[in-house]
């Protein structure tokens, strides 16, 4: 399983962007992913995470409200849509993917269960 993350890029405080994790080599429908983020100087953060059915998802704290994560199995696709973007966002992004079952969670924030990952995007929000 391959993983390619785009969509990142500069974005002003306050704006939006849409980040994609492409899947290839495998269909997707047996992953559960997540996204991570990580700043210079700072540990990763597990942001978000989806089932492999798309029916359960888990979000931090820090993002809660802000950020919305869909999957699209028919194109292989997982989308997080962040909306309010603040300074504190800026970081390195990663999609992950994993066939574990987490049974009762559906999917997991913890980047250690994760065994496949993309390569990144940045997100710098900025003026």
């Amino acid at each position: 399983l391959q993983l390619v993350e785009s969509g990142g890029g500069l974005v002003q405080p306050g704006g939006s962007l849409r980040l994609s994790c492409v899947a290839s080599g495998w269909s997707l429908n047996y992953f559960a992913i997540a996204w991570f983020r990580q700043a210079p100087g700072k540990e990763r953060e597990g942001i978000s995470c989806i089932s492999n059915s798309g029916d359960i998802t888990h979000y931090a704290d820090s993002v809660k409200g802000r950020f919305t994560l869909t999957r699209d199995n028919a194109k292989n696709t997982v989308y997080l849509q962040m909306n309010s973007l603040k300074a504190e966002d800026t970081a390195a992004y990663y999609c992950a993917a994993d066939a574990a079952t987490w049974p009762g969670l559906g999917c997991t924030r913890e980047s250690a269960e994760y065994g496949h990952w993309g390569q990144g995007t940045q997100v710098t929000v900025s003026s």
